[in-house]
């Protein structure tokens, strides 16, 4: 029995349900407001079917064809990229079967907002419903049924990036585009085109999908693939099969190619997912959008806007009536702090390696050069990259995509001097302490068990700080840090930005350890002479490295050219002066004293500072790592060519790390 009384209910309340929907369905359908109110939201939804649904359709004399009508409308709407539409009625006079509402409208385009006021006639129909007596001139109040929409585009420039000197990285230039006439392909036509495909590195199969499109003709030019203007010898065999034709076009190009690309990046066409999300921000399906580098962090100051017009034009052709337009804009040129003169020359000296310069003017913080290697082309992203030629660039390992100057590193001795400034500054060390030992190992007792720490010089003289930073003592560095103990290490470490991001374009954070402490005595003597968990990035460590030419303050690097440049601090007083002055003259030693470890950096006439480092790299026990060769300096004289540079090379066991960096840097200044 309950069953049964539940089950009635459940009927009832379904029942009441449809009957409620019936109801306010009708009375909607009964109130011609409410009917030109869901008119209007079929269009912002692109619900084409249900709009055609709402027209009255019961006028002997006019039938409105429905695939017809939906076809125009979506053209229309879709044609002008409606992302909104907005209607405000007016007062009307009301009426049982036929009344005419006065309304505005307002609605989003691509070529920016049109606003206008339009009045549209409803009449009931043969079921008792408000219809639309619809013709054109709801969409447009000047469109009549034979004059049609067009929408015009003006394409925008993108803005260069250009370097200090005016030198363009990436801008607009000359491509050679490869095309196809069909019709001159003669009788070998098979023959012909897959020997394209071999010299274009392509398949047949795309080219001949690209000859079957609707549009072609005997007499087309078939887009086939861009090259670069300079490629002359692949155009040269490509010119000896008939039916290949070449044309010269624009678009943007990589004038430095491998040695900028890790600064520039590169454009390619936009995907359906960055339209996705990027709705409102003019973009369309022609579109190209940064994807790496610069093009990408400097995307919405780089790219223009399109000068949009939207018109009718009468069955003539003629213009009737402009409804929008926005005015083109072109792209905003971004000049950096960057010097290609210096960029190029270093790209060239480590072409062949995997390593890294980072250059900075020590007295504002601009960064004159980033070079990162092995590189890559951005040229062929632009014109236009086969699967094999993507395969064998994103499997190649020796990664040279990989942007090393973000990333971090084990620094190795090139530390030595940062733990001597923080021991200065927090008073822990001075310049005359000692500590002493004999042979080339050390360990600090039973508690260490089998672990030891090594150098690899022996040295005459105080173990002192200078002579430790002239001979690079690992051993000193580690007493030294144990002296300055753990909580003033970390101390100093966080004043100095580790463990955090320095803001500097995509420089990955410094750390000094795994878990963020040095809670291990080991731990705390590795970071001493810059082994242990220390990882540290080269943007942060010229940041560094600035503060012992610049009274302990710490220069913030920027890359973004300001004409009065000025130095901006990233941290003031990350050392004190005296510390920062007894580095900096320890330093110079490194270099000026014949048993120095940098001593062939000695230049005539020039009075520079510098650190060798070289660090090893952890590995599974029983194997042996690679390790790091550093060479980080600056110049400390009064010359105008004022430099600091952060430099690291891999595989330092076989191609001399440090010394090997110290020849190349030198072109810098002979």
């Amino acid at each position: 029995m309950k069953k049964v009384v539940f089950l009635i209910i459940i009927i009832l309340v379904i029942a009441l349900g449809i009957g409620t929907y019936l109801f306010y369905n009708n009375l909607s359908k009964n109130n011609p407001e409410n009917v030109l109110k869901d008119y209007f939201s079929y269009i912002e939804n692109k619900d084409y079917e249900n709009l055609y649904n709402l027209i009255y359709n019961e006028n002997p004399d006019v039938n409105i064809d429905k695939d017809s009508f939906i076809e125009k409308n979506k053209n229309i709407y879709e044609g002008i990229s409606l992302s909104s539409i907005k209607i405000e009625t007016k007062d009307y006079e009301k009426n049982n079967s036929k009344v005419t509402i006065p309304y505005e409208v307002i609605m989003e385009t691509v070529a920016g907002e049109i606003k206008f006021s339009n009045s549209t006639t409803l009449i009931k129909n043969s079921n008792n419903e408000f219809k639309i007596d619809w013709n054109s001139t709801m969409i447009f109040p000047a469109l009549l049924d034979n004059y049609k929409v067009k929408v015009s585009r003006v394409e925008s420039k993108r803005g260069s990036i250009i370097d200090r000197n005016g030198n363009a990285l990436a801008t607009e230039g000359d491509v050679s585009s490869i095309g196809i006439v069909p019709g001159k392909l003669g009788e070998n036509r098979s023959e012909s085109i897959v020997k394209i495909a071999e010299i274009l590195n392509t398949t047949p199969e795309s080219i001949e999908k690209s000859l079957a499109a609707k549009w072609v003709k005997d007499d087309s030019f078939v887009p086939i693939k861009k090259v670069a203007v300079t490629d002359t010898e692949i155009k040269e065999k490509l010119l000896q099969i008939p039916g290949v034709k070449i044309s010269t076009t624009k678009d943007r190009v990589y004038p430095y190619g491998e040695s900028a690309s890790h600064i520039t990046g590169y454009v390619q066409s936009i995907t359906a997912e960055e339209l996705e999300k990027n709705p409102d921000k003019g973009y369309n399906s022609n579109s190209v959008i940064g994807k790496k580098g610069f093009e990408k962090t400097y995307e919405d100051r780089l790219r223009g806007s399109d000068g949009v017009e939207i018109f009718i034009i009468d069955d003539a052709s003629n213009k009737v009536s402009t409804i929008a337009q926005k005015e083109v804009k072109n792209g905003e040129d971004i000049k950096l702090t960057i010097d290609m003169n210096i960029q190029e020359k270093l790209y060239n000296e480590l072409e062949n390696d995997k390593g890294f310069f980072v250059v900075m003017e020590p007295t504002t913080g601009e960064l004159l050069a980033l070079v990162s290697t092995p590189s890559y082309d951005p040229n062929k992203f632009v014109l236009g990259m086969s699967n094999s030629e993507w395969k064998e660039l994103s499997e190649n390992e020796d990664n040279p995509m990989y942007t090393r100057f973000y990333q971090t590193w084990c620094p190795g001795s090139t530390f030595k001097s940062v733990t001597g400034a923080i021991g200065l500054t927090s008073g822990k060390l001075s310049e005359n302490d000692e500590f002493p030992y004999s042979g080339l190992a050390w360990s600090n007792g039973s508690s260490w068990g089998s672990y030891e720490i090594t150098t690899l010089t022996p040295y005459s003289g105080s173990k002192n700080l200078r002579n430790a930073l002239i001979h690079s003592d690992n051993i000193y560095f580690a007493r030294a840090a144990l002296q300055i103990g753990q909580d003033e290490m970390m101390n100093g470490l966080n004043k100095i930005k580790f463990g955090e991001n320095i803001g500097v374009l995509n420089a990955s954070k410094s750390t000094y350890s795994n878990n963020g402490k040095i809670d291990k005595e080991i731990l705390l003597a590795d970071t001493g002479y810059g082994q242990g968990e220390l990882l540290v990035n080269p943007i942060h460590m010229a940041s560094i490295y600035s503060a012992f030419v610049n009274e302990g303050n710490m220069l913030k690097p920027y890359i973004e050219y300001k004409d009065n440049a000025s130095a901006e601090f990233l941290v003031e007083g990350a050392f004190s002066k005296e510390a920062a002055d007894e580095i900096k003259n320890d330093l110079i030693q490194v270099i000026e004293n014949p048993e120095g470890t940098a001593n062939d950096m000695k230049i005539t006439g020039r009075t520079i500072a510098g650190k060798t480092g070289t660090a090893e790299l952890k590995v599974a026990k029983g194997e042996e790592g690679d390790t790091l060769g550093w060479f980080d300096c600056v110049t400390v004289d009064e010359n105008e060519n004022q430099l600091l540079i952060i430099s690291m090379v891999e595989n330092a066991k076989t191609n001399g790390g440090s010394h090997y960096l110290i020849k190349k840097i030198r072109t810098l200044f002979e």
